[in-house]
């Protein structure tokens, strides 16, 4: 159990983030979202969050924004008093066919890179000192996209894959005193894929498990790499199915 720990979450206010830190919060932690846009859905997970018996509180800030970056974590340290564990869930892509090479814009890799790979590594450099202080841990969410080059865009594939070897890096410099994993998701049933429902299901009928994974099933993989897995860094582990294989 996580009594006394305190999190971070990036992108915590909906999906998988929201999932994690309700996770979190029902095993003991006090958990901090970091939302850029969704303000409502921010508020109302912090209620969820506090229902639970912990503490719980939402600052907005955009991940590719590093001095947004460093206050998110400013304010959660003044309200917690420290910081445990840090979820880089704060993500973005824009939905170009892989095939469709002049559909990927410059404006689309800039945004992609800044709030996936950049904004990882701003959150983790402006918690890394407060982690290494408690020997805490960071999970990034990367996505099978970064495994097999394929997604939403050729950019945000790449960018994936971007955070695997970051997570990697990171792994190696925060040693010994912060582990460093990624989670990577296959399709997950999110306000990303609204509206593609059936081609969901389809595509979860033909893993072999017969299902995709769904942001609970995420959620607890974080858990679990956070809780028990002490041995564990530089790894990035696939929740999808198995559909990747």
């Amino acid at each position: 159990m996580m009594q006394g720990k305190k999190a971070l979450i990036t992108g915590g206010a909906t999906g998988i983030g929201r999932a994690i830190a309700l996770t979190l919060a029902r095993a003991g932690a006090d958990v901090s979202i970091v939302y850029s846009r969704s303000e409502q859905e921010a508020q109302e997970t912090v209620q969820e969050i506090s229902a639970l018996g912990v503490k719980g509180m939402a600052c907005q800030a955009d991940v590719a924004d590093d001095g947004q970056v460093r206050n998110a974590v400013k304010e959660t340290l003044a309200a917690f008093g420290g910081l445990d564990i840090l979820v880089n869930g704060a993500g973005t892509t824009f939905f170009v066919n892989n095939a469709d090479l002049d559909g990927v814009r410059s404006e689309h890799w800039d945004r992609i890179m800044d709030v996936n790979v950049k904004g990882c590594f701003q959150c983790s450099r402006a918690a890394a000192a407060s982690l290494k202080e408690r020997r805490g841990c960071i999970v990034n969410i990367t996505s099978v996209a970064g495994i097999s080059g394929m997604g939403s865009s050729i950019a945000y594939a790449a960018s994936k894959a971007a955070m695997i070897c970051l997570t990697k890096s990171l792994a190696r410099v925060l040693a010994p005193h912060i582990r460093v994993n990624s989670v990577a998701p296959g399709v997950v049933e999110t306000r990303w894929v609204a509206g593609h429902e059936d081609y969901v299901t389809s595509q979860g009928e033909k893993t072999p498990l017969g299902k995709l994974a769904t942001s609970e099933d995420v959620a607890q993989m974080v858990y679990a790499l956070i809780e028990h897995a002490g041995a564990v860094t530089g790894q990035t582990v696939v929740v999808d199915g198995g559909a990747l294989l």
